[in-house]
């Protein structure tokens, strides 16, 4: 039998990795949004209104409509992706940093905002609930 390359023996944990990354990304987009949504809903700006511009000019990608959507319309459920399970990908994500000795500080925020959201409960919310908290933080939501 010939021995595996490299490559080979790390393809299930580097895809793993990919994944984990990916979903920390979203997660990031998610936290974003909500933030620069509770930014101008506090200014009297339609976060509909809002959105609708972001995504006609300057992200037009499915990503910001999607979650953008869910977050102006405070619709978090049912899940399309609970947000225990955002929680584990990022608690996952930053075990590898930990391991890989890469800083992610980032990370770390959206680890405290799923916990947040979790501890409120909201195990089984969508993730993009994590928009929210920054809504009810600023005095804006109680839901």
């Amino acid at each position: 039998m010939l021995a595996k390359s490299r490559a080979q023996r790390d393809e299930p944990p580097a895809a793993n990795l990919v994944k984990l990354s990916g979903n920390f990304l979203i997660a990031s987009v998610i936290e974003a949004l909500g933030e620069a949504m509770a930014l101008v809903g506090k200014a009297g700006v339609d976060r509909r209104q809002y959105l609708d511009l972001l995504t006609s000019t300057l992200f037009p990608a499915p990503l910001y409509k999607m979650y953008g959507g869910l977050i102006a319309e405070q619709k978090f459920e049912p899940a399309g992706f609970a947000a225990a399970l955002g929680h584990k990908d990022i608690r996952l994500a930053l075990a590898a940093a930990e391991a890989l000795r890469v800083p992610m500080p980032f990370a770390n925020v959206l680890h405290d905002r799923f916990l947040t959201l979790l501890a409120q409960g909201g195990e089984a919310l969508d993730w993009s609930a994590i928009g929210h908290l920054a809504a009810k933080d600023s005095g804006q939501a109680t839901a």
